[in-house]
């Protein structure tokens, strides 16, 4: 290997590690005994967890949390679906357009978003909730789940719709009985993309979701406490396994969809 492979390795190594040490510091110090978040060690404990599961706050910060994952992922990958068939399936005017603004929320900042929800929201008379961030959380993810979509839909073959439908089979029936099983993997995929973002999303809680907590506003308000950041590490332990477990299973479906309809292996769920 020469010299310039040498180097690209140890910025690949240098660039993985800057990237990925601070996650492999949470489950260390999540079982550190010392309430203390620095070397050395004291020792090994579970207590943290224990608590963490015993806070009646976060569980209700949890409970919100999960409501809105759950809502906010359902609505997106249905819109999604929508959109991606729409924009896979036909021409009209104005689609690039369309498509544009639909997946514009994916660049844009954030916190943009969110101030012109609460505006417009605030204008409307419309009193801050868990419903309001559903509906900011929507907007944020749909874009994702377009993305997914789109290229389930895109690498189908329409010649099996053609064929449904000279079996004498209704538009309807082709996309619910041919269709939608073919891109269910996409469809799941989607749905566990959307979770994701929504469960660890935190400006659009912060500006839209009133006196209710969520589980990133829980996290944010507890870090001026000291002695509760080791909780905090406990509880990012387990969203950074389940964040991962999540990924991964969309990832799996998402693989497993592409194989199904004979598509070229990609790199990744985007």
């Amino acid at each position: 290997m020469n010299r310039s492979g040498w180097g690209l390795q140890a910025y690949a190594i240098f660039y993985l590690l800057f990237l990925y040490a601070p996650i492999i510091l949470l489950p260390i110090f999540a079982f550190n005994s010392g309430t203390i978040i620095a070397f050395p060690l004291q020792g090994f404990t579970t207590d943290w967890f224990a608590q963490m599961w015993g806070n009646a706050t976060l569980r209700r910060a949890l409970t919100n949390s999960l409501t809105i994952a759950v809502s906010a992922s359902i609505l997106a990958t249905c819109f999604g679906v929508f959109a991606a068939r729409a924009s896979t399936r036909f021409v009209f005017p104005g689609k690039g357009g369309m498509m544009g603004f639909i997946m514009l929320p994916m660049v844009l900042p954030e916190i943009i978003v969110a101030m012109s929800l609460l505006v417009v929201l605030l204008g409307m008379g419309v009193q801050l909730s868990l419903l309001t961030v559903i509906v900011g959380h929507t907007l944020i993810c749909m874009p994702y789940a377009i993305a997914v979509l789109s290229t389930a839909f895109s690498s189908l073959d329409r010649s099996l719709e053609e064929a449904a439908y000279d079996l004498g089979e209704t538009k309807w029936g082709a996309f619910r009985l041919v269709t939608l099983p073919l891109v269910m993997p996409g469809i799941i995929s989607a749905l566990l993309i959307s979770f994701t973002i929504s469960l660890d999303e935190f400006i659009i809680a912060f500006f839209l979701a009133g006196n209710e907590p969520t589980l990133p506003t829980y996290i944010f308000s507890q870090l001026r406490f000291p002695r509760a950041i080791p909780v905090i590490m406990a509880l990012g332990t387990v969203l950074v396994i389940l964040s991962i477990a999540l990924l991964a299973l969309g990832e799996y479906f998402r693989r497993r969809g592409n194989a199904r309809i004979g598509g070229k292996p990609t790199g990744g769920l985007m």
